[in-house]
């Protein structure tokens, strides 16, 4: 299968300078891509809690997931995935929503979905790694739910006023300030 992709001018100028070839890039990105989204397919649920079954998430990014996939099964939805961050209900995530305008408690996902948990998965590892994180946290979940196009869970967000932007910067935000509470002995 031969594909055609466009790329921003910003990161074409900057994957010619470094001279690496695109293609192989490409390849190799999507290849991690479907690996860890098709890792998710016929898992036991109970499985997902494991830390080798998702080795990048941590114990409640993982908690959440396995909730969706509970109950979704292996078609589980975005609308499954935010269940499970708001049901797990100690992440970040859900911990941020208020500061985005949004009560955890009335957030309500009624419809058709046609986004995949997995599908939004892959995009909150995509915005971890984005943000030079080594983990996906709830918080990344959350952007994922948001950057995926065609998910019940980021339409309902959006129409309460989450937009990927402010919730990246209110990520962002959070983490420094939780850092230099660390750094500071706090």
């Amino acid at each position: 299968m031969q594909i055609e992709l466009t790329i921003p001018d910003e990161l074409a100028a900057a994957l010619e300078r470094t001279g690496l070839p695109a293609a192989t890039l490409c390849e190799r990105a999507l290849e991690q891509a479907v690996g860890r989204a098709t890792a998710l397919q016929g898992l036991d649920p109970a499985a997902l809690d494991d830390e080798a079954a998702l080795p990048h998430c941590t114990a409640r990014a993982r908690t959440a997931v396995r909730l969706a996939f509970e109950r979704g099964g292996p078609a589980a939805t975005t609308a499954d995935l935010l269940h499970g961050l708001l049901t797990e209900g100690k992440n970040l995530a859900v911990r941020l929503l208020p500061a985005l305008g949004v009560d955890p408690a009335r957030i309500a996902v009624d419809g058709a979905d046609g986004g995949s948990a997995a599908a939004a998965l892959e995009l909150a590892h995509l915005e971890a790694t984005g943000l030079g994180h080594n983990y996906v946290g709830g918080e990344h979940l959350l952007l994922g739910l948001l950057a995926e196009p065609d998910g019940l869970a980021g339409r309902t967000l959006r129409a309460q006023g989450v937009d990927l932007p402010g919730a990246r910067a209110a990520v962002v935000a959070a983490l420094t300030g939780y850092t230099h509470g660390r750094v500071a002995g706090r």
